[in-house]
Parts: structure tokens; C-alpha cells; sequence
């Protein structure tokens, strides 16, 4: 026997066998990673038949899914959005997957006071009940813009507009008890602070700092308003989705090279899907062991410690009548 040929083939199949261990190796890991990423599911069977819900900006991402849950569970879904015609459209996709035809779309832009007025007026007509309010629509590391009404467009997006909001429902979602309010933040939370003296970042801008800044200010404003209903039957509490592969990190990729894009491309394996992102919506919205928790924040469905900034009551109680000003000023 050819001892130069016997011994090629062994080490051909042993170089296979690495590879083949490699590989499989690889695969177990992305999955097992894959998993770790996907975090918590809600686990709530509750049905909202003769509900009302509204979400905020749900024509895309983790809104979207939102929606199509609550649907599907016989709630009467309230899509708020800026862009009338997307919300259409993915209000076709929610009765489509529920099969619930009590889907309508409104028309909300949180970067305009009047424009979160006018909604609130007309559900106030037209709505009975409001049973649980999502706020979730945001923008993401943006340039620096103002809104409508002059304010830093991070700010007022993700939490001045929703603050209005909340607060000219709050009489119809009190009436309607046990109701719910989910205030959708970030783990940003964790590196934002509140720079009371310029709110606007107008001295010095970072997108990401704003941003952080504004996601603090989701959860400063859960514990302050869960702190103003106590006894009322209203719950509240904030969380963080993930990290997901949505329309939000838009901008982000807005200032990237090319090159720099398709490098980090592959990271988005290793990203929440919009429907993983939605799962701790869908708990702290459904799950029965909430119905008296409130002021807290939730990570994959999981009760979280948040910032030790976010803990600062005073700072959420400065926070409320600072908001309150400038919705004030902004009437004016």
C-alpha cells in the first residue's frame, strides 16, 4: 500500500473533521447566541375583547408587531401616526394577521404640540374608553433639529409629545380602570442626564447623548406619573425593548462611510427581530401579575433596576413642571 496516499488521506479527513467541528461549532454559537439576543416572552394568554388601545408610532417595527398581537387578542387597535398612508397600509397587515376589522388610524406627529392636541380631541369624541396607552414612537440619534415648536427634536418626540398626550387622556384612561399606561425607553437611560439648564442641547449637541437624555426622560416621567395614581387604577411603567433591527436606527446609518456600513452589516444577526423587540410591550400591557405594579422598568420581560439617575425624585418631579412650561410656552 502506498503509504504516501494512506497518509494524505488521513490527514484529508482530519483536516475535514476540523473543519466540520468548526463550522458546527460556529453554527451552535450564533444559535445559542441568536437565543441570549432574542431575551424574554411574554407568556400572558389575557384576552382585551371590548378594549381600546392606543399605540404610537405603529406602522413600522415593534409598533407594528404590537399592534398585531393586541389585535389578535380582540382589542380595538388605535394606530397613532405621523404618515397616514404607511399607517394604512400596516393597518391592512394587522387585520389581515388578527382578523380583527376594529383597526383605525389616526393621525399624530409627536414633534407638534398642536398636532398631539388635535388627536387627543378627536379621540376624546369619538372614544368611550381608553384602556391601555402605548407610547411608543421615537426618533433615534438624528441631526440637530427643532421641532414644530422650537424645541430639540429628540426631546420633544420622545418625551414632550407623549407627556401631552398622556396627560389630556388621563381623565378617559382613569374612567376606564384598571388601565395601563407603557412608556417604551431604552437602556440609553443609563448614560443619559438631564441638563435642566439647556434642555435643547443648543451649547453643545450629541446625537447620542440627546438621545439618552430624552430616553431618561421616559422613565423619569413613568415614576413621577405613577407616583401622581397611586389609587387610581391606572398602572404605568417603562421599558427597553432591545436592541432590534428596525427603521429607528435610520440616522445612524445616515452618517456611516459605505464601508463602515458593511462592516458592521453582520452585527444585525445578533439584533432583536421587531417581534422579539415587542415582548416586553406585550407583557408589561398583558400580564395579569402586573395589574398592581407600577413606576417600575422592564428589560425581557424581566423587572429591572434602572440608572441611579432615574431613581432621583426630585429630578422627575423638576422634569414634570419644566414639561409642563414648555407645552405651556408652546400653546402661547
Amino acid at each position: 500500500m502506498d503509504h504516501t496516499f494512506t497518509e494524505s488521506a488521513g490527514l484529508f479527513l482530519t483536516d475535514n473533521k476540523v473543519l466540520i467541528s468548526s463550522v458546527v461549532g460556529t453554527v451552535i454559537g450564533f444559535l445559542l447566541m441568536r437565543v441570549f439576543v432574542a431575551g424574554g416572552v411574554c407568556v400572558s394568554k389575557k384576552r382585551l375583547d371590548g378594549k381600546t388601545v392606543i399605540i404610537t408610532g405603529c406602522n413600522t417595527g415593534i409598533g407594528l408587531e404590537t399592534a398585531k398581537e393586541l389585535s389578535a387578542r380582540g382589542a380595538r387597535v388605535i394606530m397613532a401616526c405621523r404618515d397616514i398612508g404607511r399607517a394604512s397600509k400596516a393597518a391592512d397587515i394587522v387585520k389581515t394577521f388578527s382578523g380583527n376589522s376594529d383597526v383605525s388610524v389616526e393621525r399624530l406627529d409627536l414633534a407638534s404640540l398642536d398636532s398631539v392636541r388635535k388627536f387627543a380631541g378627536v379621540i376624546l369624541k369619538n372614544e368611550e374608553r381608553i384602556d391601555i396607552l402605548i407610547n411608543n414612537a421615537g426618533v433615534m440619534m438624528c441631526p440637530k433639529w427643532n421641532s414644530e415648536d422650537g424645541y430639540e427634536m429628540q426631546f420633544a418626540t420622545n418625551h414632550l409629545g407623549h407627556f401631552l398626550l398622556t396627560n389630556l387622556l388621563l381623565d378617559r384612561i382613569k374612567n376606564s380602570a384598571p388601565s395601563r399606561i407603557i412608556n417604551v425607553s431604552s437602556s440609553a437611560h443609563y448614560q443619559g442626564t438631564i441638563d435642566f439648564d439647556d434642555i435643547n442641547h443648543d451649547k453643545n449637541y450629541s446625537s447620542f447623548f440627546v438621545y439618552a437624555q430624552s430616553k431618561l426622560a421616559n422613565v423619569l416621567f413613568t415614576k413621577e406619573l405613577a407616583r401622581r395614581l397611586q389609587d387610581t387604577g391606572v398602572t404605568t411603567n417603562s421599558l427597553h425593548p432591545g436592541v432590534i433591527n428596525t427603521e429607528l436606527s435610520r440616522h445612524i446609518q445616515a452618517w456611516m462611510t459605505p464601508l463602515l456600513f458593511r462592516l458592521l452589516q453582520p452585527l444585525t444577526g445578533f439584533m432583536k427581530t421587531p417581534l422579539q423587540g415587542a415582548q416586553t410591550t406585550l407583557h408589561c400591557a398583558l400580564d395579569e401579575r402586573l395589574d398592581n405594579v407600577s413606576g417600575n422598568y422592564f428589560s425581557d420581560c424581566t423587572e429591572k433596576k434602572p440608572s441611579k439617575a432615574a431613581l432621583n425624585m426630585e429630578a422627575a418631579k423638576r422634569l414634570w413642571q419644566v414639561s409642563e412650561e414648555m407645552v405651556a410656552k408652546a400653546r402661547k
